[in-house]
């Protein structure tokens, strides 16, 4: 063991060889990434400054954590919803409560592009997001499902970037607790006619203090 210790590699050249790599080669738990070619803006500019590259990931799973339904995540996902491409499908897993169609249509959502899907199952549910992110034929997908494992989070992730789909996961405070793969965790509360937003997990170092967004 004395040996081992005695041939193991310092700090100082390892950080050495590390500076010499080229600028983004390698990203720093202190810093925030910056992939903003695979980002888009979430049209709230306050959050986007908190977000690596700008913005949400392009294709990912997100995790918005609430407590209860109404608190205005949808409207946290309006600006993209609301700019989808007209040949992409919208698909909502599961939902708790059926979407409020003339809200959705002032906010430019296309209703004929979205697709309510409630499977009987908990596993089915789970099935049918994933297929909806890996085909690549939707903008967004929605998803609400009954606690979820790991191995299920992790199915959820690689589909979402095989089809380059942000696949959000609603789910409740709680889950907070627990560790998962999505790239994007945020825990949303209501306060006073805004939306706060703390930010839980980011390729970055943590996010002190909340956001308050301006919601519907």
């Amino acid at each position: 063991m004395a040996a081992s210790l005695r041939h193991a590699p310092s700090a100082a050249p390892l950080a050495a060889v590390l500076d010499a790599l080229p600028a983004g080669s390698v990203w720093q738990a202190s810093r925030i990434a910056d992939h903003a070619d695979t980002c888009h803006p979430s049209g709230f500019a306050a959050l986007d400054r908190e977000l690596p590259g700008g913005g949400r990931p392009a294709g990912a799973l997100i995790e918005l954590l609430l407590d209860q339904p109404g608190v205005g995540e949808l409207s946290l996902l309006l600006p993209l919803l609301g700019g989808a491409p007209a040949e992409r499908w919208i698909t909502l897993v599961s939902p708790p409560l059926l979407p409020y169609a003339p809200a959705l249509a002032d906010a430019g959502v296309a209703l004929s592009r979205l697709l309510l899907v409630r499977p009987p199952q908990a596993r089915d549910a789970v099935w049918a997001a994933r297929q909806a992110a890996a085909s690549g034929s939707c903008a967004a997908v929605l998803a609400w499902l009954h606690m979820p494992d790991n191995t299920a989070l992790r199915r959820l992730q690689l589909a979402a970037e095989a089809g380059a789909t942000p696949l959000f996961l609603f789910r409740p405070l709680a889950a907070a607790r627990q560790s998962s793969p999505a790239a994007l965790r945020l825990c949303l509360t209501p306060a006073a006619g805004q939306l706060r937003v703390d930010i839980l997990k980011r390729r970055g170092p943590p996010l002190a203090r909340p956001l308050l967004l301006p919601i519907r």
